[in-house]
C-alpha cells in the first residue's frame, strides 16, 4: 500500500504490539465477487486453504478471486505475533505480520501447485522486505502452507523457480515458507472490511505487481 514506513527488520516476539483478544471491527458476511461467505470458518468437504503474502493485498486478492476453482478469498494479516491487529499497527512494522490473501479452493479444479506458480509469476519474490515502492516487513513474500503436502509442493516449486531466476542472472528468492495450522485463529487475522475485495469496490484503486517478468518454467 502507499502508506508505508521504511521498517525492514522484523520485531522479536517480546517487541511486538500487544494487540487484543477479539477482532475490533465488523466484517461483511458475503464475498462481494464470489458466491461464498467472506469469513470461511467452515469450508466444503474436499476444499483446501492456501495463504500467500505477495505485497499489497488488494491486488493479490483480485488476482486469486479471478482464478477458476477458487471458492472464496479474503485479505488479512499473517506470519506475525500481534493478535487481531489493525491495519495501522501492521504498517508500523511492530506486529511481525505480512499482508496476506487467504484462498479457499477446490483442488479438483485448480491445484495448489497452480496457485503457487501464479504466486511466483505475479510478484517479485527476490525483494526481501518490500515489493516495488512498498517498503516494510508487511510487504514480504510468504507462503503459509496449511498441510505438509502443500509445504512440500511450495518448497519444490520455490527451488525450481529459483533455479530459473538464477539462470537468468536474477537474485535469490527471499520467500518465507512455513507450515501453519489453519484451524488456529492465530494463523491468520482478517483485515478490516474496507480492505476486503477492495478493487471490486474501487476498480481504479492501487495495484502493485512488481514482477520479475519470468514465467514459471514449463
Amino acid at each position: 500500500m502507499l502508506f508505508t514506513r521504511s521498517k525492514s527488520t522484523l520485531p522479536a516476539p517480546e517487541e511486538a504490539l500487544a494487540g487484543r483478544p477479539e477482532r475490533p471491527f465488523h466484517l461483511s458476511s458475503q464475498h462481494l465477487v464470489l458466491d461464498a461467505p467472506l469469513v470461511t470458518t467452515e469450508i466444503p468437504d474436499g476444499f483446501e486453504v492456501a495463504i500467500f503474502g505477495l505485497g499489497c493485498f488488494w491486488g493479490a486478492e483480485e488476482l486469486y478471486w479471478q482464478k477458476p476453482g477458487v471458492w472464496s478469498t479474503s485479505v488479512g494479516y499473517a506470519g506475525g505475533y500481534t493478535p487481531n491487529p489493525s491495519y495501522e499497527e501492521v504498517c508500523s512494522g511492530r506486529t511481525g505480520h505480512t499482508e496476506a490473501v487467504r484462498v479457499v479452493f477446490d483442488p479438483s479444479v485448480v491445484t495448489y501447485a497452480e496457485l503457487v506458480k501464479r504466486f511466483f509469476e505475479v510478484h517479485d519474490p527476490t525483494q526481501g522486505m518490500r515489493q516495488g515502492n512498498d517498503v516494510g516487513t508487511q510487504y514480504r513474500s510468504a507462503i503459509y502452507a496449511t498441510t505438509p503436502e502443500q509445504e512440500q509442493v511450495a518448497r519444490d516449486l520455490t527451488k525450481e523457480y529459483g533455479e530459473e531466476l538464477a539462470r537468468r542472472g536474477l537474485d535469490p528468492i527471499t520467500t518465507e515458507i512455513k507450515l501453519v495450522d489453519d484451524a488456529d485463529p492465530a494463523t491468520y487475522y482478517y483485515a478490516e472490511d474496507y480492505h476486503q475485495q477492495y478493487l471490486f469496490k474501487n476498480p481504479n484503486g492501487y495495484r502493485c505487481h512488481a514482477t520479475t517478468g519470468v514465467p514459471f518454467p514449463a
